[in-house]
């Protein structure tokens, strides 16, 4: 079998890394600097962290659909540090950073860094797979996002896999884990409104990463979120500042800053999200050798990903219509 090495998203998803600097001011694909802000003081616990915020707020704004802050549309990431939290000198011959990450989780993030840069990409990345993007990856996906604000309710999207993170406001947290014996891809989420910013705390999520290029996470994670819209001269931009607590990955809670702008031209030209589904029609496969690969058409195994059908013999049963083997053979 011919062996390729499989780069999922790399183009698309380069673009949301290289938005980077040395330093803690990130330049923005707006051209606007975007500044880390952490939090008053270290916290231990994320819910410490949480707790501070709501009790600095007084509780929270309880806000109404006439005076609930709005973020219609759709968005584009734009922009982030994380990187710069755990490599030195930039993504092209740069060096993992050392005491970020705990023993364990440093060594691994060692091998996955030197993968990225002696052999081009990492070995193997979940999404290759059909896994989602999940946390804290979801927050610099480089797809289209839509923020959704209802008074007891908010809905973030991802167009990518249709990752959605639901934020339940004034209310406790909820571990699933307890019923179902499993963290979710994007935790339990809840916040409250401190005026016009939304303050999120985020438990219970899977393992996942940051990106491919980036440390692993654990179930530990923990996330507190503060999302606010800021308008500058000729634009807006949604700067959410985020603290991110694990102690099985982390020696110390980290602060990063990531961003969105609005997708005008998607806006201007009446784009739909759509459903993404790759499942039926993914190729991609772990090997022996524990590398992506994947298989090519005539291949036993190998999807079609447009013509893929349970009932071939019956027309319209295709996913593309163009492509319909029933028809092509004049049944």
């Amino acid at each position: 079998m011919l062996k390729n090495y499989l780069r999922p998203l790399v183009s698309c998803a380069l673009p949301a890394l290289l938005a980077v600097s040395a330093n803690a001011q990130i330049v923005g694909f707006t051209g606007q600097v975007l500044e880390i802000e952490p939090p008053d003081w270290e916290f231990a616990t994320s819910d410490e962290h949480y707790r501070y915020l709501l009790d600095k707020a007084d509780g929270g704004t309880q806000h109404t659909w006439d005076t609930l802050p709005r973020w219609d549309g759709l968005w584009d990431t734009a922009g982030n540090n994380h990187m710069d939290a755990f490599i030195e000198g930039g993504l092209r011959g740069g060096t993992v950073k050392k005491g970020v990450l705990t023993p364990a989780y440093e060594a691994a993030y060692i091998e996955r860094w030197r993968q990225q840069q002696e052999e081009g990409q990492v070995r193997y990345d979940r999404l290759t797979h059909c896994e989602p993007a999940g946390l804290p990856r979801w927050l610099l996906e480089p797809y289209n996002h839509e923020f959704i604000n209802m008074p007891h309710q908010s809905y973030f999207i991802n167009d990518f896999s249709n990752a959605i993170r639901r934020i339940y406001i004034n209310q406790e947290h909820t571990n699933l884990a307890e019923m179902n014996g499993s963290h979710s891809w994007h935790g339990d989420t809840v916040g409250f409104w401190d005026d016009n910013k939304l303050i999120t705390h985020t438990k219970y999520v899977m393992p996942a990463d940051f990106t491919r290029w980036s440390p692993m996470t654990s179930n530990q994670l923990e996330l507190v979120e503060t999302w606010e819209l800021r308008e500058f001269d000729d634009f807006e931009r949604l700067v959410v500042q985020v603290t991110m607590y694990d102690s099985h990955a982390l020696v110390k809670p980290l602060n990063f800053v990531y961003a969105f702008r609005r997708s005008e031209g998607l806006e201007e030209i009446g784009y739909r999200v759509q459903h993404w589904e790759c499942e039926q029609s993914s190729n991609s496969y772990l090997d022996e050798d524990g590398l992506t690969n994947f298989y090519l058409p005539g291949e036993p195994g190998y999807k079609d990903p447009r013509a893929t059908s349970l009932f071939a013999d019956l027309p319209g049963q295709t996913a593309d219509p163009y492509n319909d083997p029933a028809l092509d053979s004049g049944d």
